[in-house]
């Protein structure tokens, strides 16, 4: 449809800009005539569509690394609260006909940055860090294995973890009693199993776990496995090192992970004082 193409080629020419009546005029197209017809094609306005966009551009620049507020301006967001409801809005809406199931995201703070919550009413189903690699990529295979839709919005499941996460990151002993979904194979959901196990203030190294399974030769197969955790912090990834004792990978970052064991290191001295 001509009307729509322009309008979406004008969109990727100039992400950041907000169109107003002047800008539609300029393109030859009356604004509410546009903005209907844009909105009975993609089944969202035009508006929306133009802040998702802005919204994956930003997601774009805090993957290369950059920090988050370079993150938010690219993404024309004044404040982080402007950026989370954008970002949040762009997770799914839920159709007023759907027969899968609902789940709710939040974005949680903590003191080593944003982290990304979704749970239904009684499991939580994902927690990472906002600016770990590939989280759309997760949170859309997590949409397609739960049959959900995901959409911003409350849960009591968000209060249990922001709670046990409050008091971890105060340096508290926590052992976290929040309900999980696990997904993944038989064997991921062993490794997870066996991740649990490990004490906070701990590390063990990937060949270790490998034996502690019961398969000394799966370290490739039990790294991936760790890797694949989409619960973080809860289903502590960050205790496995390397047999050298290099910290070895972390999707939320490396200095997040020695962050993450110090803290546990000193929690562990404040229990055992």
């Amino acid at each position: 449809h001509g009307t729509i193409q322009r309008l979406i080629e004008a969109v990727e020419a100039e992400p950041d800009k907000r169109f107003k009546e002047a800008d539609f005029r300029a393109l030859g197209l009356d604004e509410s005539t546009a903005r209907r017809q844009f909105k009975k094609r993609f089944g969202m306005t035009f508006v929306a569509y133009a802040r998702a966009r802005r919204m994956g551009l930003a997601m774009k620049e805090i993957r290369t690394g950059k920090p988050i507020i370079e993150g938010q301006l690219a993404g024309g967001y004044e404040s982080s609260s402007g950026f989370r409801e954008a970002s949040a809005r762009i997770l799914g809406q839920a159709p007023s006909r759907f027969d899968g199931q609902v789940l709710r995201a939040k974005w949680l703070d903590t003191p080593l940055g944003s982290m990304l919550a979704i749970a239904d009413d009684q499991l939580l189903h994902l927690l990472e860090f906002v600016d770990r690699r590939g989280l759309e990529r997760e949170i859309e295979q997590l949409r397609l294995k739960a049959r959900a839709v995901i959409v911003p919005g409350e849960s009591p499941v968000f209060g249990q973890i922001e709670a046990e996460l409050r008091r971890y990151f105060k340096g508290e002993p926590v052992s976290f009693q929040t309900p999980l979904m696990r997904y993944g194979t038989p064997f991921q959901r062993r490794v997870w199993e066996e991740l649990e196990r490990i004490p906070s203030g701990e590390t063990i190294s990937y060949q270790e776990l490998a034996i502690r399974i019961g398969q000394p030769t799966a370290v490739r197969a039990v790294a991936r496995a760790n890797g694949a955790n989409q619960l973080a912090i809860v289903i502590p990834c960050h205790r496995v090192i390397r047999t050298n004792g290099d910290l070895g990978g972390y999707a939320g970052g490396l200095a997040r992970k020695e962050t993450l064991l110090k803290l546990e290191r000193t929690q562990r001295g404040l229990d055992e004082g």
